[in-house]
């Protein structure tokens, strides 16, 4: 069963939006360049520009002070009067402030930009892939946590009807480029999220990374099994191979939650 990637996560039914951005560089061209290729991106719900650290500010402190949502910044490092590592140590200063992407010619200032809290550091030119992946970290960033007890629910659409998947009916979800394929009993949907942002939400619900492409619900976890030099996990009808990176951390987190769960 594949249902039709329309529909983004739901969180007790209020959809979690996509974001809104501000790109800021003082050479038109690549602020251009940059503003074209974010909003090719589905994930981008509108994006602003900005040509000067200035005009940047304030319209930062306008969208914000009038309550408008803004989820990051994509920021130039290099440019004249107010440059992109003072901008952002102002925007830090903020109640709620935008996540902050550097995007730069320079490598040198990596380092300042982390200390920083960046979400990512993209060096110019800028290649869509790149810009994609810094997409899906300032997504995953961006999404609000869940309250303790709160279940999520994604909609699908199947055939002209929208389904209701509750976050407890999914065993396992793994990542398909920009989507994610959820897996219960009833079948698998099709839901336009990156695994990232989907593992930041569903962390304390019990999703557990075994592979860099895969989350599983532990508890639909009925074996682990060591074999040959292999570790896999039985989750619902479904085996599947933890990697050598996760296997010892999952195996310490399926026994420390069953014995929370026994005891």
């Amino acid at each position: 069963m594949q249902a039709s990637p329309l529909w983004p996560l739901l969180s007790c039914g209020s959809v979690v939006p996509m974001l809104r951005v501000l790109a800021v560089d003082d050479e038109l061209p690549a602020l251009e360049e940059l503003a074209y290729l974010l909003r090719q991106d589905d994930r981008i719900e509108h994006v602003s520009t900005a040509a000067d650290g200035v005009t940047a500010l304030q319209d930062m402190v306008q969208m914000i002070g009038g309550g408008e949502r803004l989820d990051g910044v994509f920021l130039d490092i290099r440019m004249p009067g107010l440059d992109g590592l003072d901008l952002a140590r102002l925007v830090g200063g903020f109640p709620s402030p935008p996540r902050l992407v550097f995007v730069t010619a320079h490598e040198e200032c990596a380092v300042q930009a982390f200390e920083l809290e960046a979400v990512d550091y993209l060096l110019k030119p800028v290649r869509a892939e790149r810009l994609a992946e810094a997409v899906r970290r300032l997504e995953a960033a961006a999404a609000p946590a869940l309250e303790p007890g709160q279940d999520d629910v994604i909609p699908v659409e199947l055939g002209g009807r929208t389904r209701f998947v509750p976050q407890q009916a999914v065993w396992f979800a793994e990542a398909k480029g920009d989507y994610v394929r959820l897996h219960t009993v009833d079948g698998s949907y099709l839901v336009r999220m990156s695994l990232a942002a989907l593992e930041r939400r569903w962390s304390d619900a019990g999703f557990l990374r075994i592979h860099r492409s895969t989350l599983v619900s532990a508890r639909h976890v009925s074996e682990l099994r060591f074999e040959g030099g292999r570790v896999t996990v039985t989750v619902g009808t479904e085996t599947l191979q933890v990697s050598r990176r996760h296997s010892r951390q999952v195996r310490e987190q399926l026994v420390r939650q069953h014995r929370g769960a026994i005891s």
